[in-house]
């Protein structure tokens, strides 16, 4: 079990902010949860599998999934961060290509997760208030998990209007409207808001900054957290189930027992059965 704190936090009916959790590592039912090739909603993926991990936000415990879905999307990316390094430890490895013209040349990259920047905010509540320079009030909240679940089908189509219903969830009244269209807001009028939001949210990078060893020019890559989780954690089904096999095999554990351990746990006893059948053959 670990803990820590979220960059923004969660605020509760009665507008209690939430900050500080608890998270337990991941078990074999999560491993096998995330065998899946390609999950068509990703960002519910996530839901479920940190409602399984987090144990505690703030007062709230257990967490349902309906508060998973209703975190900001940089409280959820920085829980994903946070599981992974209880889970595997803190260091991280990636193979990239050098983006640079007449160059690219494999690059290894290693780094810590404590040194992925993380921008936490002090949020007056769910909702904000500014003013357009057009002098219309607006009041808008952040956008969370909910709601890249929601719109993942359309982002998959069409991008653009993906990001135009995002907008029109998140702004709760515009000037005196409490039902806005933002359909034929003015690209400025979207600017602003849009910036402001991006002022207000708490962040966690999604890039890191690398050097080539070929031809010494620096570029930054990109570091998507959710694909990351998702592609690094996503265990090879039949490693998992032979896993399972030989522990039960030789030490006669239901499934249900050796799917509650951790890949850590797993691997431990299979090493210590490893050097067991090593010395009795070696003594035979």
């Amino acid at each position: 079990m670990s803990g820590g704190t979220l960059p923004g936090g969660w605020f509760d009916a009665g507008g209690q902010l939430h900050r500080d959790f608890d998270l337990a590592v991941l078990t074999g039912r999560e491993e096998e949860l995330l065998t899946q090739a390609r999950h068509p909603r990703p960002a519910a993926l996530v839901t479920e599998v940190l409602s399984r991990c987090v144990r505690r936000i703030g007062e709230v415990s257990p967490v349902p999934p309906e508060v998973i879905g209703d975190l900001l999307v940089a409280d959820r990316l920085h829980l994903l961060l946070q599981l992974r390094r209880a889970t595997f430890g803190d260091r991280v490895r990636a193979a990239l290509v050098c983006p640079w013209p007449g160059c690219g040349e494999r690059v290894s990259l290693e780094f810590s997760l404590a040194d992925v920047p993380v921008e936490p905010r002090e949020l007056p509540g769910r909702w904000h208030t500014m003013v357009l320079s057009d002098g219309r009030e607006v009041v808008f909240r952040l956008p969370t998990g909910a709601d890249q679940e929601d719109l993942a089908p359309l982002a998959g189509e069409n991008e653009g209007a993906a990001l135009t219903a995002l907008l029109t969830r998140c702004v709760g009244r515009l000037g005196g409207d409490d039902d806005p269209d933002l359909a034929g807001l003015s690209s400025r009028a979207r600017a602003e808001i849009e910036d402001r939001m991006r002022q207000v949210a708490p962040s966690v990078a999604q890039t890191m900054d690398a050097r080539c060893p070929e031809c010494g020019r620096a570029f930054t890559a990109p570091f998507d957290v959710q694909r990351f989780f998702l592609g690094e954690l996503r265990t090879d089904g039949t490693r998992l189930y032979q896993e399972i096999h030989y522990l039960a095999y030789h030490y006669h554990w239901s499934e249900t027992e050796i799917m509650a351990m951790t890949r850590d746990k797993r691997q431990r006893y299979i090493d210590v059965l490893a050097d067991s059948i090593e010395a009795l053959n070696d003594a035979g």
